[in-house]
């Protein structure tokens, strides 16, 4: 579906803020790389740009979740290494080499079919191996891993880069949480040590996503994948003492705001009805503003019923009725100070006033990871750029960023013990 641009309803995207959250990151993290994970368009906030912006700022590479997202990154000039989270299916295996994305492998039928593709394109295939440690998804069961390791590491098409395993509860802080997670990197450890036994030892070692980059130390490996908070969010709101700590008081900066105008107004009387189902008598008269952004557009229509706010004129003004596919309606009171053209923020800053992505899922019962890719193609991700760089964190040289995960690792990060 082609985005929308002929209405006053758009995302826009701090680019700087992007920048300064993986530098953030890098701080937090070091002496460990970081890997961009840019799924899902980004997380919702657009993939190429955020991936362009991303390598600009030193991570070591990307990660996606499938093919068609990788390529979609080669063919906007990225170069940067590109990790596939999943092994990809066996009919996907040839592009994925083609387009010289590093593909994970955790079955026979996976690692057969990236052979045959490297065998006809040409060359070897750079893999990585993932290892179940207990988020119980997809992955080698620990009893399996030495073996097919091992013959991944004597394929001769292809080049074994890396192990990895995903932690389940490195988010949470609870004592339960922590014992798990720190049992799951234990396990990768224990596996690691016996590869190393065999003559096999990975350049990149990894297991931290976000939550793992920020509160578990241990997990952080050679390299963490940061997810959530490259784009601006915690994620639990707990480790943003953690992250103070880390880097002399800075914190994360929210990337994407959602923003709108008011396209029509009307004065309505006390117990007016907005919307469709009538389900709210107006308290008292006010203008109600009509806004171009709905249901369709990501905005879910429980967020009237849970009490969701907008900002207009910097102050937050309650949802009036229902959320329709396209449009909402917002009760501005009777002071009249509103009108056709005036900004609106669904999500983000309005002078003092702060919206987040993080109120929405709370009043949502969600987690902001689904409220930002919950955001529809119909809203066009407009970059903001502005030069707001924190002189306390500092940029990587393009050059280094783009030199990949291995040579990354070996050339900049030093050899490791």
């Amino acid at each position: 579906m082609a985005e929308g641009r002929s209405r006053p309803a758009w995302a826009e995207i701090d680019l700087e803020a992007v920048r300064h959250n993986i530098r953030l990151m890098r701080q937090v993290a070091a002496p460990a790389a970081v890997c961009a994970v840019v799924k899902a368009d980004g997380y919702g906030h657009g993939a190429v740009t955020v991936a362009h912006t991303a390598i600009e700022a030193g991570v070591a590479g990307l990660a996606v979740a499938i093919v068609d997202e990788g390529i979609e990154l080669r063919n906007a000039g990225v170069t940067a290494p590109i990790l596939l989270l999943s092994e990809v299916a066996p009919a996907a295996a040839e592009a994925a080499i083609e387009h010289r994305l590093t593909p994970t492998l955790y079955t026979d039928e996976g690692r057969s079919a990236v052979e045959r593709a490297a065998d006809r394109v040409g060359g070897r295939g750079t893999v990585h191996v993932k290892v179940d440690t207990g988020m119980h998804r997809v992955g080698l069961a620990p009893d399996a891993v030495i073996d097919f390791v091992g013959s991944v590491h004597a394929a001769p098409s292809l080049s074994l880069e890396g192990v990895f395993t995903h932690l389940a509860v490195a988010d949470g802080d609870s004592p339960e949480d922590r014992e798990f997670t720190d049992g799951q990197v234990a396990e990768l450890e224990r596996q690691l040590r016996e590869l190393a036994a065999r003559g096999i030892r990975p350049a990149v070692r990894h297991a931290a996503n976000s939550a793992g980059a920020i509160a578990h130390p241990r997990s952080r490996l050679d390299l963490v994948r940061s997810g959530i908070a490259l784009y601006g969010e915690l994620p639990n709101p707990s480790m943003a003492t953690t992250i103070a700590a880390a880097s002399g008081g800075l914190s994360l900066r929210p990337v994407l705001s959602l923003r709108s105008q008011v396209v029509a107004t009307r004065h309505l009387a006390a117990g007016e009805r907005p919307s469709y189902g009538r389900l709210r008598a107006l308290p008292g008269p006010s203008v109600v503003a009509t806004v171009p952004i709905g249901y369709a557009d990501g905005v879910p229509r429980r967020l009237f019923e849970t009490g969701g706010e907008v900002l207009i004129g910097g102050r937050r003004r309650p949802l009036a009725g229902a959320v329709t596919m396209d449009q909402i309606v917002v009760d501005c009171g009777e002071a009249g100070d509103v009108s056709v053209g005036d900004a609106v923020v669904l999500i983000g800053r309005q002078g003092d006033a702060f919206v987040g992505a993080s109120e929405w899922a709370d009043r949502l019962g969600t987690i902001s990871y689904e409220v930002l890719v919950g955001i529809g193609p119909r809203v066009p991700r407009v970059p903001r750029a502005e030069a707001r760089a924190d002189p306390r964190v500092s940029l990587v040289p393009r050059a280094e960023a783009r030199a990949g995960f291995r040579h990354w690792l070996g050339t900049i990060a030093g050899p490791r013990a």
